[in-house]
């Protein structure tokens, strides 16, 4: 019955206005919170407090098995050519009459033995976990907006700001006081005191904004290189902040023994120390092996413990967060994406839950471990850090009188012990690094002719017509079209992370060859209702993965289960073709914040791309990266005049 009225109330949520899709569209609006109380401690003080909803949502449901076959064939066929299909198909029916029946009643059993959770959130953090290649090009990086009081970006008093508003959200958050995340299609509606006193009014049983879980770990972890698989470190009774500078460790508490925040002045006085430091760069600078495959990175780990450095690491993991002071200032938007994305690996320790990046000439960014948290979730937090930053910043530019602490005593620079052996193999993972990050290519789009409110105004999803253009652009580029991913969120469910939008579909298949090849065969009107089919179907895939329909997920549970069993695994999973559709080529995700700038990582396949995009009012914006298998500066061309064909079209106009 819980679970049925959970449902009625989300619809009626809905209702009021509030998008439980999420990041569905990749558009994400958010109205922050309002601030209550002239407490400093506090980012927000909420009447509905962060936790109160999460026993009301509904549970992620799991497909059913008919379904997700459909789903995953109709994901197949722009892929594959007849022949290839019908043995796709046959393949898939005996796994849905056969293996994966079983599979489901076992998946559906087990669920239901665990109602506090759902059946996705163990497998999929166990996957990242698992996975044994190095985390620095997989971990995502956000970058903030600038302050729009320009001269508060001066680097020390901005990481300052930073540093005292992310303690702020975390004794919010511990207080129980966060305002739950809620997204809104009509704010007019549901940003109101009204429609708050609603919520706040509300059983927690009868409310379902969207899943705080990711928060519980959002502190004082670090993700743990192990053998085989990772663990996942948190230690709440620590007090510290980590700083690294120049390749150097550096610690000092920025919370009392009482609980209380250390005075913003104290805290800029101990970055000022540290920036001054005379000590030069670190010669081995430890963090570098954070960069380096998970499995080298545990051995090498296991030796520094053996060196005696165990109480040290400890202070690492510990930290409530990382903070780097990098010594260099960003040219552009790309060399920007790189500092963000891997900087020299040696200021950077990227095993940290997230880490605070500000570079000399006072830009910042925001990258984290993808294990244990999804975008949605960082870009609240962002969210909250921009607005907390810039309406209320506790320190400021200009003269200021000298704190009345030691810092030369509060600040403590981590020293540890390498023989020959380790200061030898954090020269390999340095020239491993350098290796690695050489052959990565980033660069970046904007186009300017067009957004948002025009392909809404031709009633069109902004999300259908971006990924639409990625296959025109790669259809253009190398005359064919691929496997896409789109990730999507499922957190208006328990413990839900995000499932896959494929955005290949027959429709954009069509599509793309009508405007790349066949312009000249088909009217504006024929071209504009292909357009629209694109959206339509796009619009399915967005609903059906929300609601947690996607096929991804439910067969990635469907296979954990059998290899838990140590079952020898049906052929669906040994399919060349099952194989292929999982190498998406194009590796896609969007957001957008008014405290995002922009945000990217790298492509997780070797011949593919990493993009990210966001669709603005009247432009549109991508960040892409690329290996030495593809070229990334002649794709975004080709994605460039996609859309100039795509927004050409829609304005009635023949394409030249």
């Amino acid at each position: 019955m819980a679970n049925l009225l959970s449902v009625r109330c989300v619809a009626s949520l809905r209702k009021s206005g509030i998008n439980l899709r999420t990041a569905a569209l990749g558009i994400t609006k958010r109205n922050y919170s309002s601030q209550k109380g002239s407490s400093t401690e506090y980012v927000s003080q909420s009447d509905a407090p962060l936790r109160h909803h999460q026993k009301s949502l509904p549970r992620l449901p799991i497909p059913k098995l008919e379904d997700t076959v459909r789903r995953y064939l109709a994901a197949q066929r722009p892929l594959l050519d007849d022949d290839q299909f019908r043995i796709t198909e046959k393949i898939a029916q005996d796994f849905q009459n056969g293996a994966g029946k079983q599979l489901q009643e076992e998946l559906v059993a087990q669920d239901k033995n665990n109602t506090h959770t759902s059946y996705i959130s163990g497998p999929w953090i166990d996957r990242y976990l698992s996975v044994r290649y190095s985390v620095m090009l997989t971990n995502p990086f956000m970058i903030f907006n600038p302050d729009p009081k320009p001269q508060y970006n001066e680097q020390i008093v901005r990481a300052t700001n930073m540093v005292c508003s992310a303690l702020r959200f975390m004794k919010t958050l511990r207080a129980g006081l966060q305002e739950p995340e809620v997204f809104h299609l009509n704010p007019t509606k549901s940003e109101t005191d009204s429609f708050k006193g609603v919520v706040r009014c509300a059983p927690s049983f009868l409310s379902g904004p969207l899943d705080t879980s990711p928060f519980l770990r959002l502190f004082n972890t670090t993700r743990i290189p192990k053998r085989r698989r990772d663990e996942l470190f948190t230690d709440e009774k620590a007090r510290h902040l980590l700083v690294m500078s120049k390749g150097n460790m550096y610690v000092f508490d920025i919370v009392d023994r009482d609980g209380n925040s250390v005075k913003p002045a104290e805290i800029q006085s101990h970055l000022k120390y540290i920036l001054s430091d005379p000590t030069p760069a670190a010669a081995s600078p430890l963090g570098v092996l954070t960069s380096e495959s998970r499995d080298v990175w545990a051995g090498l780990r296991d030796k520094l413990i053996a060196a005696g450095n165990a109480e040290d690491l400890q202070i690492v993991d510990s930290a409530l967060f990382c903070l780097c002071l990098d010594d260099e200032s960003m040219r552009d938007q790309i060399h920007l994406s790189h500092n963000m994305l891997h900087g020299d690996g040696c200021n950077r320790w990227y095993d940290k839950s997230f880490t605070v990046i500000l570079t000399k000439d006072g830009q910042a960014g925001i990258t984290f471990d993808h294990s244990w948290v999804d975008g949605l979730a960082m870009l609240c937090f962002q969210n909250e850090i921009f607005k907390d930053t810039t309406e209320r910043p506790l320190v400021h530019p200009g003269p200021t009188a000298a704190a009345a602490v030691d810092s030369a005593s509060a600040v403590r620079r981590l020293q540890f012990n390498l023989d020959d052996e380790l200061e030898d193999g954090i020269k390999k993972v340095k020239e491993n690094f350098d290796s690695i990050v050489s052959t990565l290519t980033i660069d970046a789009m904007e186009f300017k002719k067009g957004g948002k409110a025009l392909l809404k105004k031709s009633k069109l999803s902004p999300d259908a017509v971006v990924q639409l253009a990625f296959q025109m652009g790669f259809l253009r580029q190398y005359g064919q079209t691929v496997a896409a991913c789109e990730s999507c969120s499922t957190a208006a469910f328990r413990h839900g992370r995000i499932d896959s939008i494929r955005p290949l579909t027959m429709q954009t298949q069509r599509c793309s060859h009508a405007f790349v090849f066949q312009s000249g065969q088909h009217s504006v009107e024929q071209l504009q209702a292909m357009l629209r089919e694109c959206s339509t179907y796009h619009r399915q895939l967005i609903k059906e993965g929300t609601m947690g329909q996607g096929f991804d997920r439910h067969l990635f549970a469907l296979r954990y289960l059998a290899e838990s069993k140590s079952e020898a695994l049906h052929s669906l999973y040994t399919d060349p073709s099952y194989a292929a559709i999982n190498h998406a080529i194009l590796e896609t995700s969007t957001l957008t914040s008014p405290a995002m700038d922009f945000f990217g990582f790298a492509p997780y396949a070797p011949d593919g791309f990493g993009l990210t995009y966001s669709v603005f009012d009247d432009w549109i914006g991508c960040n892409v990266s690329s290996y030495p298998a593809r070229n990334v500066h002649e794709f975004l061309q080709c994605v460039h005049k996609s859309l100039e064909d795509i927004f050409t079209v829609l304005e009635g106009k023949t394409l030249s």
